[in-house]
């Protein structure tokens, strides 16, 4: 081969070289650039998205300073819209691009490689509308779509519980879910927390405190918590009282039932009058015997086991006591708890007149 030619090989072998290892150095370098947000940041995708999107939100963000060698890497390494997970991120100061990429990225289970879950609290709902509303404002799945899928017949069915009987499903207290999670997944992951939750030890004890059922006892703590939210340690004694009525074929007559059936209408009123009690409703145990056909609340675990694990007792009846502590007193004659009621009536009557003064 002649010098020249020789130089005409070498040529060629350079630009074959450079035209192969450049561009793979040029995506290293973008690689390896880094977020320029100084503070942990919260980042959200909410819907399916495109990558040059993707890298100008992350620009306003003040995340990534360099969208197109962003956006270089990402076709690189083939992201679109298909496979660009949604939901929550956090995004540290100096997150490589490549690290960013890899995050974004949907894996086998649907989720982003660095998507976090969040938090979701629901407590002191009065029914699934009311919960609905609270989780709807930490995941994606709207408050509408998730009561319509609830009542959805076929999904009743799946689950064996009537319209009534749903509530019971929705155990209160804080789940982890990732951002993204729709109606479907929320609902199947609190089926399956409700199934986990009655343990055979559980179930056991359903008949020893002469119930028939999970939902018989669901029912029961959403009273006991109705009658008693701040004083845990009156759900036993009160589970017992309302069991003993049970037993013995006396209408439960709880109040809470009956300003169940008044919706928001009783809301702020002290003072309940006989024409409150006497509202026809399903609900209202001064009208119908043993329990109404499903919860008046969400109720929460330690409720339920209070019921489960209810203290032997007497009494029959109860009243709240005639000062501020939100407690109650006991009897096991219905004269002791007419007296009970009339020093409460008194007290209360006496407690409005001071504050119309006022």
């Amino acid at each position: 081969m002649s010098k020249r030619n020789k130089v005409v090989a070498i040529i060629i072998t350079v630009i074959v070289f450079i035209s192969i290892v450049a561009p793979k150095a040029m995506l290293f370098i973008s690689g390896n650039n880094k977020s320029c947000n100084t503070k942990v940041k919260e980042f959200f995708i909410l819907s399916k998205i495109d990558l040059d999107s993707l890298a100008l939100c992350l620009k306003k963000n003040g995340i990534i300073d360099n969208p197109s060698s962003f956006i270089s890497l990402g076709e690189y390494k083939k992201l679109s819209n298909k496979n660009i997970a949604l939901g929550k991120y956090i995004i540290e100061p100096g997150t490589t691009y490549r690290t960013l990429l890899n995050g974004f990225s949907q894996n086998s289970n649907g989720n982003g490689n660095a998507e976090v879950e969040v938090p979701v609290t629901f407590n002191n709902c009065r029914d699934i509308n009311e919960m609905a509303g609270n989780v709807s404002k930490h995941i994606l799945a709207d408050s509408t779509k998730i009561v319509s899928y609830i009542q959805n017949s076929k999904i009743l069915r799946k689950y064996k519980f009537t319209l009534d009987e749903v509530p019971t499903m929705f155990l209160p207290n804080t789940y982890n879910f990732f951002y993204d999670t729709d109606e479907k997944e929320f609902v199947e992951r609190m089926a399956n927390e409700y199934k986990n939750f009655w343990t055979n030890e559980r179930k056991l004890k359903i008949k020893k405190i002469g119930l028939k059922s999970s939902l018989e006892v669901v029912t029961l703590a959403s009273i006991v918590y109705s009658e008693q939210s701040i004083n845990s340690d009156e759900w036993p004694i009160i589970a017992g009282l309302y069991l003993n009525r049970i037993a013995k074929g006396i209408r439960l007559q709880s109040d809470p039932t009956f300003k169940f059936c008044w919706g928001n209408e009783l809301k702020g009123v002290q003072r309940l009058l006989n024409k409150h009690r006497d509202i026809d409703c399903k609900y209202n145990t001064y009208k119908i015997d043993g329990l109404p056909p499903g919860p008046i609340c969400l109720t929460s675990a330690k409720v339920i086991d209070a019921v489960l694990n209810r203290v032997k007792v007497d009494y029959i009846f109860m009243c709240a006591k005639p000062d501020y502590s939100y407690r109650h007193n006991f009897a096991v004659t219905g004269a002791e708890h007419m007296k009970n009621a009339r020093i409460f009536q008194n007290w209360l009557a006496n407690e409005l007149k001071k504050k119309n003064k006022r």
